[in-house]
């Protein structure tokens, strides 16, 4: 028999026996879990999941995917390369049985991408026994909040004595130049020496959106700083 179950966004079929790579799921090696989301058993057709189907499983290992690579090159004037990998996170598991019925009875701990759900089959206490009536506390006197004091504005960062006039820059203006204070970028060395990986870290400290590469800074920098 065999089954169509769907799990992390994917359809997967399965029969007895098959190991699957997964999304990854919260559970440790070794765990007994149930995938309840089916959308077919044999020659049944859900609509559009089948009712007290499931498909349980055992956790083998937490693994990772193959390595993945994102290469992004922009072609300007002033060209930028960025290189990422990155592996997916997986769960590799081994189909046991296929519930053609009463699943949502099992008891075994739903595969989910969160935290582990366990099904309660602890028998419930007899609802006519009541607990005793707690003794309701008495109200606690509320202090008297003290009034927030006022807070001062922030002075504005000010430019320290060696510092360059950044407004020079294509497309600086006061609000640009007092964001780059306040990184502490103040002379047109600093933003000469940068490298790859300092444009894109202030690109994202600041949310410049490549404002440092469009207007060509590093090289205006270079210049600049030779006076």
């Amino acid at each position: 028999m065999f089954a169509v179950l769907k799990t992390g966004g994917k359809q997967y079929k399965v029969a007895s026996g098959d190991v699957l790579r997964v999304e990854k799921l919260a559970a440790k090696a070794g765990d007994k879990i149930q995938f309840n989301e089916i959308l077919m058993v044999g020659s049944t057709v859900g609509t559009p999941t089948v009712e007290g189907a499931g498909v349980q499983a055992e956790v083998i290992d937490q693994i990772k995917g193959e390595k993945t690579i994102n290469f992004v090159k922009r072609r300007r004037k002033h060209s930028s390369a960025r290189k990422k990998g990155h592996r997916q996170q997986l769960t590799l598991v081994r189909i046991a049985d296929i519930l053609e019925k009463g699943a949502d009875k099992s008891g075994v701990m739903a595969a989910v991408s969160g935290a582990g759900v366990t099904m309660d089959v602890t028998p419930k206490a007899n609802p006519k026994a009541k607990a005793a009536p707690k003794k309701a506390a008495a109200p606690k006197a509320e202090k008297p909040k003290a009034e927030p004091k006022a807070e001062k504005p922030k002075a504005a960062p000010k430019a320290d004595a060696g510092a360059d006039d950044l407004k020079k820059l294509s497309g600086v203006g006061p609000a640009l130049e007092k964001k780059l204070l306040e990184a502490g970028v103040t002379t047109f060395a600093q933003i000469a020496a940068w490298t790859e990986d300092d444009v894109a870290a202030m690109d994202e400290k600041l949310s410049f959106k490549g404002r440092i590469e469009r207007e060509g800074w590093i090289a205006q920098a270079v210049e600049l700083a030779k006076g």
